[in-house]
């Protein structure tokens, strides 16, 4: 668990524990729930946003492996559920889903930033 910041580092390099979008390009899941949604307001373009701040992450499940970061987008705290995962092309970061931050969330954020 770590308040992660956007200084581009190898992720291979890194263990799975501590891996994080910085250095990987972003790609869009087949997810529509990444799609623009009124409620939410944002959608997979601006979700990427998270990761060009300060945000904290920590690992969600281990099957799949997915991690969830916590951080800024435009002026409101969300959460990013991504996975890694690889191509021909090498890694990339499967953003799977996104909502703004829980009340814990963001306690969560604070505590560690």
């Amino acid at each position: 668990m770590s308040v992660a910041s956007g200084v581009a580092t190898e992720l291979k390099n890194r263990s799975r524990e501590n891996c994080s979008c910085d250095a990987i390009s972003v790609q869009q899941g087949k997810s529509e729930s990444l799609r623009r949604n009124p409620k939410r307001g944002v959608g997979f373009a601006e979700a990427q946003e998270v990761f060009t701040r300060p945000y904290y992450q920590d690992q969600r499940s281990d099957d799949p492996e997915q991690y969830r970061a916590i951080g800024w987008v435009q002026d409101r705290l969300f959460t990013v559920i991504f996975e890694i995962r690889e191509d021909n092309l090498g890694e990339y970061c499967h953003l799977v889903t996104l909502w703004r931050s829980t009340r814990e969330e963001r306690e969560l954020y604070e505590a560690n930033s």
